[in-house]
């Protein structure tokens, strides 16, 4: 199954259209995405499975434009973001997209609340301005008395929530999470997972998962595995 369209009235808010990739290993040529065909839906939740070195994360990193494809387009409400400049891309990612990775990214030398403040600072907010909503974005989390805290004094579960915040501060219809769980104990985990959904319901927020944590994949509104460089529905949940 190559070609995956929601069969509902939605308007897809990101398409990937004949998305190619690939890589040269000497003489030889792999094809790690393959004429891929994919839509996203405002506020859904979808999981992309698959086995080390399927191209999970390349997609997603083409996705959001921090890769490009060999061929093929990805369009975000009507805008070809591979068409557009470097510092456009840029620009795009940091107003239209949030991102969320396994090992979080912060920056070590800020507190909670400068490293959730930075997109804003970096889209030219006053301070002022781009701290009072870190912080409401920080309390949302459940972290408003860390704010003042380096990552090196927070848990992983509150630094993957401080990552979580930074993602949200410029109300992105979409974020892109690479393993957000991965580097997490199951409690965690878990309440990483409860953040997101209750995220999803205060934000018509949509989120694109990248995992290998199948428990987490089934919990979500549609899983896809990667497999040979192309996406095919998952018709069976492992909770059945």
């Amino acid at each position: 199954m190559t070609e995956l369209h929601q069969t509902n009235n939605h308007q897809a808010i990101l398409s990937c259209r004949h998305i190619c990739k690939t890589y040269h290993d000497g003489s030889n040529q792999v094809n790690v995405i393959d004429d891929l065909e994919l839509d996203v839906y405002a506020a859904e939740h979808l999981a992309i499975v698959g086995s080390s070195g399927s191209g999970k994360s390349t997609l997603l990193h083409i996705m959001g434009a921090l890769d490009k494809p060999s061929s093929g387009d990805v369009i975000y409400m009507g805008q070809n973001i591979h068409q557009l400049s470097d510092n456009k891309q840029a620009d795009f990612r940091n107003q239209n997209l949030g991102f969320i990775y396994q090992f979080h990214h912060l920056l070590a030398e800020f507190s909670a609340i400068e490293n959730v403040a930075m997109p804003r600072l970096i889209s030219g907010q006053s301070k002022e301005a781009a701290f009072e909503q870190a912080s409401e974005l920080l309390k949302r989390v459940g972290l408003g008395h860390r704010i003042d805290h380096r990552p090196s004094a927070l848990s992983g579960g509150e630094r993957q929530r401080v990552a979580i915040a930074r993602a949200l501060i410029n109300q992105p219809k979409l974020v892109l999470a690479d393993e957000p769980t991965g580097n997490l104990d199951h409690a965690n985990a878990q309440s990483i997972f409860a953040l997101i959904q209750e995220i999803r319901e205060q934000f018509d927020t949509a989120f694109v998962f990248v995992t290998h944590d199948l428990e987490l994949a089934a919990r979500m509104d549609r899983q896809l595995k990667l497999s040979d460089g192309k996406l095919h529905t998952i018709l069976e949940s492992v909770n059945g």
